[in-house]
C-alpha cells in the first residue's frame, strides 16, 4: 500500500477505528462464536457458521486498517504553506457558473468525505484544484461536466 499522508486528526480518528474493531467488535463476536459452538453439532449450527463468517470479516476489516495505519505519515498541518492548493490546505473558491462560494478541504484518500467537503488531493476536483494560486481561475471536468472556478482563498487547516 503506498503512503497516505494524513493530518494528526485524522490519525487518531483512524486509530479509534482500528481499536473499536480490535478492542469490542472481535471481542463480541468471539463471544458469539463461543455460544454458538456451545450449542452443538457444529456441521447443522447456522448460527455458529454464520458467527465465524462475520469474525472472518471483522478480521479482514481490522488488517485492512493495520495496513493503512502501517502506511499513513502524519503530516503536521500548521506546518503547511498557503502559497498554493495542497495537500491539507482548505481552500474557498467561487463557482463562476453558480455564482456561489465553497470550501474544500483538500486531504488524502484515506480522509476523504466529499458530504463534508473533504476532497482527496486523488480524485478530479483535488487534482484540479492542486497547485492552484489565490486569484487562478480553473477549469476541472467532473462527472457532471467541466466547472470554473475562482481560487479565492488557501488556509490551513484548524
Amino acid at each position: 500500500m503506498e503512503k497516505q499522508y494524513i493530518s494528526r486528526a485524522g490519525m487518531e480518528k483512524l486509530q479509534a477505528e482500528l481499536n473499536e474493531w480490535k478492542y469490542v467488535k472481535r471481542p463480541a463476536m468471539v463471544k458469539q462464536l463461543s455460544t454458538a459452538r456451545e450449542h452443538g453439532d457444529l456441521s447443522e449450527n447456522a448460527e455458529y457458521h454464520a458467527a465465524k463468517e462475520d469474525l472472518a470479516r471483522i478480521d479482514a476489516k481490522i488488517h485492512q486498517l493495520e495496513a493503512m495505519m502501517h502506511a499513513a505519515v502524519m503530516i503536521d498541518s500548521s506546518l503547511i504553506v498557503t502559497d498554493q492548493v495542497r495537500l491539507l490546505t482548505r481552500v474557498k473558491i467561487l463557482d463562476k457558473k453558480k455564482k456561489s462560494e465553497r470550501v474544500f478541504t483538500i486531504v488524502s484518500a484515506a480522509e476523504a468525505n466529499p458530504a463534508e467537503g473533504r476532497i482527496s488531493h486523488q480524485s478530479p476536483i483535488g487534482q484540479g484544484l492542486m497547485g492552484s494560486k489565490v486569484g487562478e481561475t480553473v477549469e476541472i471536468t467532473i462527472p457532471a461536466g467541466v466547472v470554473e472556478w475562482t481560487i479565492l482563498e488557501i488556509f490551513p487547516l484548524e
